[in-house]
């Protein structure tokens, strides 16, 4: 593994996979970052400063790429999400760290041996979970830290996507919608109310599905009991009409014992009320934490994450438990009274 000391190097990144958020746009001219090696990538997405560079090499899969001794950190968004955790697995144990986009597993075991080689390797392991990091989720984030809304009672979250038919019918491509797309409402719960999740219970529906063939969930919803007596909700589905000129059409409410903020229309409008106060609008002015250069800092030494790895996972873990709960409840047998 490379010597991370230095706080002026640059590290050499891999990209595995186009299936999701890749980082590419990110890495023609990064202070902390190298794009060394591609696979399962079409050079031609690259930017133009690294389209043409010998610099970046061209790998046919995985284990290849991985011989590479110039990669030092392997960037993962898997065209099969079913097969991530197995690769995020392998590339730790070949002594580099790795960035993935969620889900980073399709089960809690997976997520449990990724974590579990992580420690045994000396690697660091993060997902792309910067979404309480981003404005105006940061601006709420501090609020509730501030303790001006008091102690944290109702979380009431939103996350809706366009259906378009490229959605993939089969969950084991993206992880499906509890878990591609839910989990940044999870990310709301835990991340930005800063509420701990003791239980969760889910359900998801098919109907809506424009192909008909049962395949994709359209709508979900769930309820989650917090510690300390508190209660979340979210719903998630892929019915954002395109009239409403937003991509991620979401909206997040956090109640607390002495007020209320609040984010709607994808964060177009937000809203903090104290007692008797409106005091209108959040300030956003101050830019949030940008999560790829938090870990490129601190794999460079040149900084720390704004979460443990544990507390970034948490969401990821509960989406998990409640997608696990709904399999469970459709294999139930019911008998007849």
């Amino acid at each position: 593994m490379a010597d991370f000391n230095s706080t002026d190097r640059r590290l050499g990144v891999a990209l595995y996979g186009d299936n999701g958020h890749q980082v590419h746009e990110r890495l023609a001219d990064h202070p902390r970052a190298r794009l060394v090696a591609i696979a399962e990538f079409p050079r031609g997405r690259l930017p133009v400063a690294l389209r043409g560079s010998a610099e970046v090499k061209e790998y046919s899969n995985l284990t290849t790429l991985l011989r590479d001794p110039r990669v030092e950190l392997v960037v993962l968004c898997s065209p099969r999400r079913v097969e991530q955790a197995g690769q995020a697995i392998r590339a730790l144990r070949a002594g580099r760290h790795v960035y993935a986009e969620k889900p980073c597993a399709l089960s809690e075991m997976e997520l449990e041996d990724i974590l579990a080689v992580a420690k045994e390797t000396g690697c660091h392991f993060r997902e792309m979970a910067g979404t309480a990091f981003e404005q105006p989720y940061f601006a709420m984030r501090e609020i509730v830290r501030s303790g001006r809304l008091g102690r944290v009672v109702q979380v009431v979250a939103e996350k809706s996507y366009p259906y378009h038919e490229r959605r993939p019918r089969n969950e084991e491509v993206d992880g499906g919608l509890i878990l591609q797309c839910g989990v940044h409402a999870m990310r709301f719960v835990g991340h930005v109310a800063g509420v701990r999740v003791c239980s969760v219970r889910a359900m998801e529906t098919t109907t809506g599905n424009p192909e008909g063939d049962g395949g994709l969930r359209m709508a979900a919803c769930l309820m989650m009991e917090l510690e300390g007596g508190g209660l979340a909700s979210i719903t998630a589905n892929y019915l954002n009409p395109k009239g409403t000129g937003i991509w991620g059409y979401e909206s997040l409410r956090i109640f607390g014992e002495h007020g209320m903020v609040e984010s709607l229309r994808g964060g177009a409008h937000t809203r903090l009320v104290i007692g008797g106060t409106d005091h209108g609008p959040l300030s956003t002015e101050t830019p949030g934490i940008d999560y790829l250069d938090a870990y490129l800092g601190l794999l460079t030494g040149a900084g720390d994450m704004p979460l443990t790895v544990e507390e970034e996972l948490l969401p990821t873990r509960w989406v998990l438990r409640a997608k696990a709960g709904v399999a469970a409840a459709s294999q139930a047998v019911i008998m007849p009274m």
